[in-house]
C-alpha cells in the first residue's frame, strides 16, 4: 500500500473513532432516561437498514446462505454480551477509562489465535501481552479488601469480543463479510425482540434506585421523545463508524492503520472532560500507555514476522 492509501486509511480510522466516543459520551449522557437494549435495538434497527442500503447502492451481493450457523449465532451472542457489558460500565466508569481497559482485546485475540486458530506467538508477543495485562492491573487500580467487580466490565467485554472475532476470523474463509453483516443484525434484532417480551414493560425493573440497574431494566421507550433523535444518531454513527473502518483496512495496510484504533481513547478524553468533568489519574496515564505501548508492539511483530492475528480486526465494530 502506498503512502496515500496509508493516510486516507488513518484519516478513515481516526473518523470511525470520533464517531465512537461521541456514541459512547451520548450514551453516559441519557442513560438515565433510556433503557440499554432499547438503545440496542435502535442501533441495530437504523443501522442495519442504512447499511444494507448502502450495499444495495454499491450493487453488492449478499448470500444468505452461512457455512457456519451455529459459530455464526455464537458470535453474534458474544458480540451483545460484550457490548452489554462495555455499555454498563459507561454508567459508572470514566470514558476514557472504560475505553482504555477495552483495548486489552488485542491481548485476547493473541490468545485465542494461539489456542483456537494454532498461530505461533513468540516469547515476545507473550511479554507484551503480560505488560498490557499490567497496565490493566495499573488502571484498574484494585483495593483487594473492597474491590468494585463491576470495574472489569469492559475487560470482560474485552474478552467476549475477542471471542468473537475469533470466530470472524474462522469462518470467513466461507462466509465473506456481507453475510456476516446480514446474520450479525438479523440475530441481534432477534434478541432484541426477544429481550422486549421479558424485561420490554420494565417487569424486572425492581423499584431499585441504582442508576445502572435502572438503565438494564428500566421500561422501554418510556422517554422515546426525548431519546429518539439519540438512538438514531447512534444508528447512523455505528453505520458511518463500520464503513470507515472497513474501507481503512481495505486501502491503506491493516498493520498501519490499526494503531490508530488507540486514538479512540484519547477522542474520550475530550468529552469526558467538557461533560462529565472525568479528569484521568497518573496512575491511569501510565496504565494507559502500558496497554497502548503492548498493543503496538504485538501489531510490530505481526508486521515483522508476516503473520496477522490482532492486526486483521479492527478493535471497534
Amino acid at each position: 500500500m502506498g503512502t496515500n492509501n496509508n493516510s486516507k486509511g488513518i484519516l478513515l480510522i481516526i473518523t470511525a473513532m470520533t464517531f465512537f466516543a461521541m456514541q459512547d459520551a451520548l450514551i453516559k449522557f441519557i442513560f438515565e432516561k433510556a433503557a440499554l437494549y432499547e438503545i440496542f435495538f435502535g442501533r441495530y434497527f437504523v443501522a442495519a437498514i442504512l447499511l444494507f442500503g448502502y450495499i444495495k447502492f454499491r450493487k453488492q451481493k449478499v448470500s444468505l446462505k452461512t457455512h457456519y450457523p451455529f459459530l455464526t449465532i455464537l458470535r453474534v451472542f458474544l458480540h451483545f454480551i460484550a457490548f452489554s457489558a462495555f455499555f454498563i460500565s459507561l454508567t459508572f466508569m470514566p470514558l476514557a477509562t472504560a475505553n482504555a481497559l477495552f483495548f486489552s482485546s488485542p491481548f485476547f485475540v493473541s490468545i485465542f489465535a494461539k489456542l483456537f486458530l494454532k498461530e505461533t506467538i513468540g516469547i515476545r508477543r507473550w511479554s507484551a501481552i503480560v505488560f498490557g495485562f499490567i497496565g490493566v492491573f495499573i488502571v484498574l487500580n484494585p483495593n483487594f479488601s473492597d474491590f468494585e467487580y463491576r470495574s472489569l466490565l469492559p475487560v470482560f467485554c474485552a474478552f467476549c469480543y475477542a471471542a468473537s472475532m475469533t470466530i470472524t476470523k474462522y469462518t470467513s474463509d466461507k462466509d465473506d463479510v456481507n453475510t456476516q453483516l446480514y446474520y450479525f443484525y438479523l440475530i441481534a434484532i432477534l434478541l432484541c425482540v426477544i429481550l422486549y417480551f421479558f424485561m420490554g414493560s420494565g417487569q424486572l425493573n425492581n423499584s431499585n434506585f441504582d442508576p445502572t440497574i435502572q438503565f438494564i431494566f428500566r421500561e422501554w421507550f418510556s422517554n422515546i421523545e426525548y431519546t429518539w433523535k439519540f438512538i438514531l444518531f447512534f444508528g447512523f454513527a455505528a453505520s458511518i463508524a463500520f464503513v470507515c473502518i472497513f474501507s481503512a483496512y481495505i486501502v491503506a495496510s491493516p498493520s498501519v492503520v490499526s494503531l490508530f484504533e488507540y486514538s479512540l481513547i484519547i477522542m474520550s478524553m475530550i468529552p469526558g472532560y467538557f461533560l462529565f468533568n472525568e479528569v484521568p489519574t497518573t496512575r491511569t496515564f501510565i496504565g494507559v500507555a502500558c496497554i497502548i505501548a503492548a498493543g503496538i508492539y504485538i501489531y510490530m511483530r505481526e508486521r515483522v514476522r508476516d503473520q496477522f492475528i490482532a492486526t486483521e480486526t479492527p478493535v471497534r465494530r
